[in-house]
C-alpha cells in the first residue's frame, strides 16, 4: 500500500508528520515542533511509565512485504504478538514442525526490541485433527497428552529466553462460565488446562504464562475464570497472567464499570492483567451474540455494513471518545495492568473486516488503511498527556 508523507493534525502546538510517526528519516518542515519527541509522536513513548504498547502483526508485515506498513509498527509499538504464525496449525500442521514464519517473527522483535508475545500453545481453533486421530478411531488420553506435550516442549522449548509471554490455554470458557467442550475437553478431560501449563512452565521456564479469553468483563465468564486461576495456584501450577481480549464496541457492552470489575477481579488473584486483542468496533451489531468466537459467521446484509464510503465525523468522535476512555482505565489500574495490545496495526489489516461477516469496510483501529492516525490515536495520545500532568480523571458512569 501507498502512504502519503503528508502533514497531519496539531499536536503539543506543532504538526506531527507521517515522518515521525514512522520514525522515518525526513526533512524538518516549518510547522513541525521542534522538539517532538517519542512522548509526543509514539504511543510506546507516550505511555513508557505505565505499560508496554503492543500490536498483532501477520508475516506479511514482520517478513517485509509491507515496508510502510513495518516502519509503522516499529516506531509506535515495543511489543508484538504474532496473529497466526505461532498458532498449531502453522507450526504443527502434520507429524512434522514448520518454523520459519515463526522464527521470522521472533526475529524482527528481537532486532527491533520489542517484547515478543507468543500466542497461542492450545486452542480448538486453528487446529489440525491429527493430534486427536488414533489408529483405530479416537486417539486416547495418553497419546494426546504425548501429543500435546511434544508440541509444547518443541514450540515453546525452542523460544525459551526469546518469548517473554505464552498464551499457554486460549479460550477454554463459554459465556456463562462452563468448559468449552473442545477436542482438547473431549479426549483429556477437564485437566487439560493443568497439564498445558505444568508442560509450558517446564518447556519455558523464562516465559511469563498466560490465560487468554474474550468477553472476561461478563460476570459468570470471569468468575470462572478467576477460579481457574485459583485452581492453578492451589494446585502449585504456575500462572503469571490473565489476557482480556478486549474486542470491545463503540456503542454497547462492556461499560467501564465492567471492564474494572474483572480487571479487579484478576488483580486479586495476585496475576498480572494483558489487555489483549485490543479493537473497538463501531459497525453495527451483527447477531445478538457478543464476543469473539470465530466459528460463528453472518450473511451480509448492507445495514450492517454502513460505512463503505467512509467513516463519518460523529461516529469517528464517538469511536475516538471510546478509546480515550479505556485508555484512561488502564492507566488507573497500571500498577497491574502490563500490556495493551491492539489486534491489528491499521483498518484494513483487522479481522473484523471479514469477521463476523465477509467484506464489511470497518474502522475498528487507531490507523487509517493509509496508515494516517485517525482521531482515535490522537484522543489516546491526549490521554496520556494529561495523564502525565495529573489529569486523569474518569468519566461519570
Amino acid at each position: 500500500m501507498s502512504f502519503e508523507r503528508s502533514s497531519l493534525r496539531h499536536l503539543r502546538g506543532g504538526v506531527v508528520s507521517c515522518c515521525l510517526l514512522l520514525g522515518a528519516a525526513c526533512a524538518p518542515r516549518e510547522t513541525s515542533s521542534p522538539d517532538a519527541s517519542d512522548e509526543d509522536t509514539t504511543l510506546k513513548g507516550a505511555y513508557a511509565e505505565y505499560f508496554k504498547v503492543g500490536v498483532a502483526l501477520p508475516a506479511m508485515i514482520f517478513m517485509g512485504g509491507d515496508r510502510a506498513a513495518q516502519k509503522l509498527a516499529k516506531a509506535q509499538f515495543n511489543r508484538i504478538t504474532a496473529e497466526n504464525e505461532m498458532k498449531w496449525a502453522s507450526v504443527h500442521p502434520g507429524s512434522s514442525f514448520s518454523f520459519e514464519t515463526s522464527d521470522a517473527f521472533v526475529r524482527f522483535g528481537q532486532r527491533n526490541g520489542m517484547e515478543v508475545h507468543g500466542h497461542c500453545l492450545v486452542w480448538h481453533t486453528n487446529q489440525p485433527g491429527w493430534p486427536f486421530q488414533g489408529n483405530r478411531g479416537p486417539a486416547t488420553r495418553d497419546e494426546v497428552l504425548a501429543r500435546l506435550k511434544k508440541h509444547i516442549d518443541r514450540v515453546a522449548g525452542r523460544y525459551d529466553g526469546k518469548v517473554a509471554y505464552w498464551d499457554v490455554v486460549n479460550e477454554a470458557l463459554e459465556d456463562d462460565g462452563a468448559m468449552r467442550r473442545s477436542p482438547w475437553y473431549n479426549t483429556i478431560g477437564p485437566d487439560y488446562v493443568e497439564q498445558a501449563f505444568k508442560m509450558a512452565a517446564a518447556a519455558a521456564p523464562t516465559a511469563k504464562l498466560v490465560y487468554n479469553d474474550y468477553n472476561m468483563w461478563m460476570p459468570p465468564k470471569r468468575d470462572a475464570a478467576v477460579a481457574l486461576v485459583q485452581r492453578l495456584q492451589s494446585q502449585g501450577i504456575r500462572i503469571d497472567a490473565v489476557g482480556m481480549q478486549g474486542h470491545y464496541r463503540t456503542a454497547g457492552e462492556p461499560s467501564l464499570q465492567q471492564v474494572e470489575e474483572a480487571i479487579l477481579a484478576f488483580k486479586a488473584t495476585g496475576v498480572e492483567v494483558l489487555i489483549t486483542e485490543f479493537d473497538i468496533d463501531p459497525l453495527p451489531y451483527a447477531w445478538d451474540k457478543l464476543g469473539a468466537d470465530v466459528n460463528f459467521t453472518v450473511q451480509q446484509r448492507e445495514e450492517l455494513d454502513p460505512y463503505v464510503r467512509g467513516f463519518p465525523p460523529e461516529a469517528e468522535a464517538a469511536h475516538a471518545k471510546r478509546y480515550a476512555d479505556l485508555f484512561r482505565l488502564f492507566v488507573k489500574h497500571s500498577d497491574v495492568v502490563q500490556s495493551v495490545t491492539f489486534w491489528g496495526l491499521s483498518d484494513d489489516f483487522s479481522w473484523l473486516n471479514t469477521w463476523p461477516i465477509q467484506g464489511r469496510t470497518n474502522y475498528p483501529l487507531l490507523f487509517d488503511r493509509g496508515l494516517r492516525p485517525k482521531k482515535a490515536w490522537f484522543a489516546v495520545m491526549n490521554v496520556a498527556r494529561e495523564c502525565r500532568a495529573g489529569r486523569c480523571e474518569l468519566p461519570e458512569p
